[in-house]
């Protein structure tokens, strides 16, 4: 992908500045070579950015020493990238028309930019603009402010919510401190101003683009289109000061990370493995929104592999980095184990844009668990898969599952072929207590002694009681397996091969059921071995 730039260059920059021990506030970009990166995860290429104007000293904070040299702000041509208006999903070009027609500013700001560049799906679109709050209500007739702190419009467009914000509101309500004194540089204008505070108010370079989809221009203030090229994720501040300011943005970096394959700038990386335990602090609601946009939207494995190697997994999910410890697996390693596998399979059935509800994850999480505690023949677990994917029809799940004549694969240790299972009825024992195993699992993963004592074979690890799990949400799961002991359920909708992703990501009964049996059947009956069978 041509990271072509357009010589439309700034009329001012700034300068360097520094918080603490002479780091920046805001990194410096180097000019784009010529040449691609070989290192780029992305596989992008640049080309030169020209007229790019700076002026010296300028933007600084109170207490910069002024010593570094100033960087440039950048603006690219978004045509130029590649990025098309039907790119943009229709409720948010809805939104951008009316308050464009109202006569207001309008940008695109944030991850759907970042996701655009890449051509990649945006999980959402986020949109900024010189409107008020209470204008941009004024404007939709279905929309309502949210949030005291922090501040933004609902607007809804049909099914769809759009958020809105307002860099009037965003300058009030920041962190604060000293991003709230920049000084405006000498000949810069009041857009590009207005656009810089915001940037620095953000958490990731990388999402620190502005996009005016009406001129068709990328504004970079923050170097996050080299980062982009570099694949790196890289704080806007220096990585502690971010990360103390506000420690979900320790969650967010993994959450990027692991979704676009990007690498942590060493900073983030130390500043990771100091205040990692910080996230015990955030609101459990907050926890299970994020570990849900890390488990939900295709980055599962990614996500579990990158919160296991910088020792997350133990504070969050402690039962899964038992596991991790138990088959040897080290920080770095680039095997697999049938939790990988079972989410690597999840990651090919979702997007960003088709989610799951976090049953799923949670269902996944403790079906492995329990084949962790007992091992289970091959055609126990068919069979199971089976009997949730045609809502409890057991005998018939068992039939079919005997009729099976392509391998299992055998790498997995908690797979074991047992000599015993001669009968209909020894298969289906089996299958109703691998049901209820998973149920008693469920309870004793959302058991705050019980997730204390996960990690108790190994002394020298963390230990936490964190359970960010709620109730509502723990008794959705174990509905999910009621059908296997039940039988088939009323209302159960007929089988069908394709996924409603509607239905998915709203948690329904039935959906879930059946993409967990497509998950489990796939990554025990691996089509690439049905292929060679």
């Amino acid at each position: 992908m041509a990271l072509a730039a357009a010589a439309l260059g700034f009329s001012c920059a700034f300068s360097r500045v520094s918080l603490y021990l002479h780091r920046p506030l805001v990194f410096c970009i180097s000019k784009v070579g010529s040449s691609s990166s070989s290192s780029c995860a992305v596989g992008v290429e640049s080309s030169g950015f020209v007229e790019e104007k700076r002026t010296e000293n300028a933007g600084r904070l109170i207490g910069e020493d002024g010593d570094s040299p100033a960087p440039r702000w950048k603006k690219l041509s978004s045509v130029e990238l590649g990025i098309r208006s039907s790119m943009i999903s229709k409720p948010t070009r809805v939104v951008l028309n009316a308050l464009k027609k109202k006569g207001y500013e309008v940008y695109l700001v944030g991850g759907c930019v970042r996701d655009l560049i890449l051509k990649r799906t945006p999980k959402d679109f986020d949109i900024i603009t010189s409107a008020e709050l209470k204008q941009v209500r004024n404007t939709f007739s279905r929309c309502e402010v949210i949030g005291r702190r922090f501040p933004i419009c609902h607007v809804h467009v049909d099914e769809t919510i759009i958020e809105v914000s307002s860099f009037s509101t965003s300058g009030r309500n920041s962190f604060g401190g000293l991003r709230n004194n920049v000084k405006r540089p000498p000949g810069c204008c009041e857009r590009d101003y207005m656009r810089w505070k915001n940037c620095l108010k953000r958490d990731f370079t990388v999402n620190g683009l502005f996009f005016d989809p009406y001129a068709k221009i990328i504004y970079d203030y923050v170097g996050g289109m080299e980062d982009i090229k570099k694949a790196k994720v890289r704080t806007v501040i220096p990585a502690n000061l971010s990360f103390v300011e506000d420690c979900a943005r320790i969650l967010r970096a993994f959450r990027v990370a692991s979704r676009l394959g990007f690498c942590f700038t060493r900073e983030i990386a130390l500043s990771l493995r100091v205040l990692s335990r910080s996230v015990l602090r955030l609101d459990k609601g907050r926890i299970l929104m994020e570990v849900n946009y890390m488990l939900s939207f295709g980055s599962g494995e990614a996500s579990l592999r990158l919160l296991w190697r910088f020792g997350l997994l133990e504070l969050l999910l402690p039962f899964q980095a038992s596991y991790f410890v138990s088959q040897r697996f080290k920080r770095r390693d680039k095997g697999s184990n049938l939790l990988l596998s079972l989410f690597a399979s999840l990651d090919k059935v979702v997007a960003p844009d088709r989610p799951c509800h976090s049953s799923l994850w949670l269902a996944i999480l403790a079906f492995h668990k329990a084949l962790v505690d007992k091992p289970r023949d091959p055609l126990v677990v068919a069979a199971f898969s089976l009997a949730l994917h045609s809502g409890g029809s057991l005998l018939e799940a068992i039939e079919i599952a005997r009729g099976i004549n392509q391998p299992h694969d055998s790498s997995y240790l908690e797979l074991r072929e047992s000599p015993v299972l001669h009968s209909k009825l020894a298969v289906r024992d089996e299958v109703i207590d691998l049901a209820a195993s998973i149920k008693d699992v469920l309870f004793k993963i959302t058991c705050a002694h019980n997730v204390s004592q996960a990690m108790s074979m190994y002394p020298q690890a963390p230990r936490t009681d964190l359970v960010f799990i709620p109730e509502a949400l723990l008794q959705k799961a174990c509905r999910i397996f009621d059908c296997v002991r039940r039988g088939m359920e009323r209302g159960t909708v007929p089988r069908q091969l394709k996924i409603d992703y509607d239905s998915l990501s709203l948690g329904s009964l039935q959906e879930v059921r059946r993409t967990l049996a497509r998950i489990v059947f796939d990554t025990v009956y691996p089509k690439e071995r049905q292929e060679r069978s």
